[in-house]
């Protein structure tokens, strides 16, 4: 037997967020693909690996001995056939098909389906639902749905070569997953033993539980901000994401709010990724005005894009008046609600400058900002 892994990657996966395809996103120190692919490298029993690429990403191929690159489709259903064409006329006569975005995949598993298809001409990983289902219309439970017999489907979902090559070729539109093809043809699937590592990524968070699967090691970011801004005409002050009554303003090009500024920068920094002005410039009428928020969560869906969390964000607040402590846990509940981390990670306090310099003479308001990073 010659046993060759398809891995289709030819997807976009928008709903993992991230300024790139999911699978190009990294795990650690390696790529979503990179991981993928490495698992199956390392199998004795693999002999062959296709990868199936969207057409923009050939260029993105990483470089593997024997590894056989071919171009997707406009579907999962037609990706997977130009995957499976471009191993016709070789030694392969089983193929383990398998999705990108499950960089976990153990060892046991792929034998697992390997030593099914001896006795079935395709074989796919599965794991029993144990949970209550409900159906449900408009945000309300509407009935409850028997799990008898009910399964959640997995990959590499392996088959006889030839069988589901023709299976592929006579299927018309697209399908949820391989499995769909071979019982359209006729094709018996048995199911084995999934397993809960086997996670696929789909979300953001998702990135950091198969870090934590995989053994990566914990990365950490530090960085720093800091910010002024001078009084002007008005009745409040926006600070850390409230409103401040006080018988002054702060002036700025957005609505001012010194303390998110400092700690939109200090992000931006423990990324290596510039300031506020480099990616909402003043110079941009649009962001005339704008509330501050608006720059500190493009700055935290950079970091979760990059596989980051708030470990925890300190914020100082330096002036003379007005009177910040009563605003405090206004504040540390606004600055964790847009970082999306728990409040006891989540500090702000207020000192003055004794009167010192532009704070001590009640010309505006500074604000220094400190934030840890992590990644696990």
């Amino acid at each position: 037997m010659t046993t060759a892994a398809l891995i289709v990657a030819a997807g976009r996966g928008t709903r993992a967020g991230g300024p790139m395809p999911k699978q190009w996103q990294p795990i650690g120190t390696q790529s979503v693909t990179g991981h993928t692919l490495a698992r199956f490298a390392s199998h004795p029993d693999i002999d062959h690996i296709v990868l199936v690429l969207h057409p923009d990403d050939m260029a993105l191929a990483p470089t593997l001995p024997g590894l056989v690159v071919t171009a997707g489709g406009d579907t999962r259903a037609g990706s997977v056939l130009n995957g499976l064409e471009a191993l016709e006329g070789g030694s392969t006569t089983q193929v383990l098909i398998h999705d990108v975005a499950r960089p976990c995949v153990s060892d046991s598993l792929i034998s697992r389906v390997i030593a099914a298809l001896k006795g079935s001409p395709g074989a796919a990983p599965a794991l029993p639902v144990t949970d209550a289902l409900w159906r449900g219309d408009g945000g309300l439970v509407t009935g409850t749905q028997d799990r008898s017999g009910l399964f959640r489907a997995q990959t590499p979902q392996g088959f006889h070569f030839g069988p589901i090559l023709a299976a592929h070729r006579n299927h018309d539109g697209d399908a949820a997953d391989d499995v769909a093809v071979a019982r359209a043809a006729g094709l018996d699937v048995t199911i084995v033993e999934g397993d809960e590592t086997n996670i696929k990524i789909t979300h953001p968070g998702d990135f950091q539980r198969a870090a934590r699967i995989l053994g990566e090691p914990m990365q950490l970011r530090a960085g720093n901000g800091y910010d002024v801004h001078r009084f002007g005409p008005g009745d409040h002050v926006m600070l850390c994401g409230v409103a401040v009554p006080h018988d002054r303003g702060l002036q700025g090009h957005s609505d001012a709010d010194v303390g998110m500024h400092a700690l939109t920068d200090a992000i931006y920094g423990a990324l290596a990724e510039g300031d506020i002005g480099q990616h909402f410039p003043p110079s941009d009428p649009q962001w005339k005005g704008a509330e501050s928020h608006i720059f500190l969560s493009h700055a935290m869906a950079l970091a979760r894009s990059k596989g980051f969390e708030i470990s925890n964000l300190d914020v100082t607040l330096v002036c003379e008046y007005p009177k910040i402590g009563p605003h405090v846990p206004a504040m540390r509940t606004a600055l964790a609600g847009y970082c999306g981390t728990d409040i006891d990670r989540a500090s702000v306090k207020a000192t003055t400058s004794e009167r010192l310099g532009f704070t001590g003479r009640g010309e505006g308001i500074a604000a220094l900002a400190t934030v840890t990073l992590v990644t696990s």
